[in-house]
């Protein structure tokens, strides 16, 4: 097990890297911090899991980019139109609107997220 330390928008992280050999099965399940761990005088917080309710509608992204405004916060009550989010993708601004009614259950993202196609934005009653 090797040690580094990954320094991300200012912070620096210490992280354990394992070697794995061909002879172990490799998993695809993400995994969450679940430890505070203080590095250079700072401490990290803890990682926040977050469920999914089941009766929501996802609000999934269209194409790859980068999210410059975040419109919508939980339990906004939004209308057909609303512009919920915008999206920086190929030098172009795009609006992603609401396509009915809803409420806010959830919202996944910030301003200056990089998403990918597929990834939630949001989630709505």
């Amino acid at each position: 097990m090797k040690r580094y330390n990954i320094k991300v928008n200012g912070i620096t992280y210490e992280v354990e890297v394992e070697e794995v050999n061909s002879e172990l099965p490799i998993s695809n399940t993400p995994v969450a911090i679940t430890e505070q761990t203080p590095v250079e005088g700072k401490t990290l917080a803890k990682a926040q899991v977050k469920k999914v309710p089941g009766t929501g509608e996802k609000i999934e992204c269209p194409m790859p980019g980068t999210v410059v405004n975040v419109n919508v916060s939980p339990g906004d009550d939004i209308k057909k139109g609303h512009v919920m989010f915008t999206l920086e993708a190929m030098k172009m601004e795009n609006e992603i609107i609401a396509t009915r009614d809803a409420i806010i259950i959830e919202v996944s993202v910030v301003s200056g997220s990089i998403v990918n196609t597929g990834d939630v934005l949001a989630v709505i009653e």
